[in-house]
């Protein structure tokens, strides 16, 4: 059903020229918790109609800072290239589905 992608400074309008759902997830591949949501996120993108973007903060300073990234892994919802809600930390599967159905049901 949905996609991962990786995006970062150059080709961020995956994200926002995109008129579907885009989860952005800001990672680090030395980060613990980053590693332990990556499939979660599998999951979710298996699951749903979505896609993930996942950007290394270490390599695209520029967007982290856009968005105003203080620690990670940070999840940015956006529908029709917009922000809608975000997420600081790794959630469990059930927590991830509960705060994605609060916006996409």
């Amino acid at each position: 059903m949905g996609q991962i992608v990786d995006a970062g400074d150059s080709d961020f309008d995956v994200v926002t020229k995109s008129a579907e759902w885009v989860l952005v997830d800001f990672w680090a591949p030395w980060c613990g918790p980053c590693k332990a949501i990556a499939p979660v996120l599998n999951s979710i993108a298996e699951e749903r109609d979505i896609t993930i973007a996942k950007v290394n903060v270490d390599n695209h300073p520029a967007v982290s800072g856009r968005f105003g990234v203080r620690g990670i892994p940070y999840l940015l919802l956006f529908r029709n290239g917009e922000p809608i809600d975000n997420q600081t930390g790794a959630l469990p599967k059930a927590g991830m589905d509960d705060w994605l159905n609060r916006h996409m049901n």
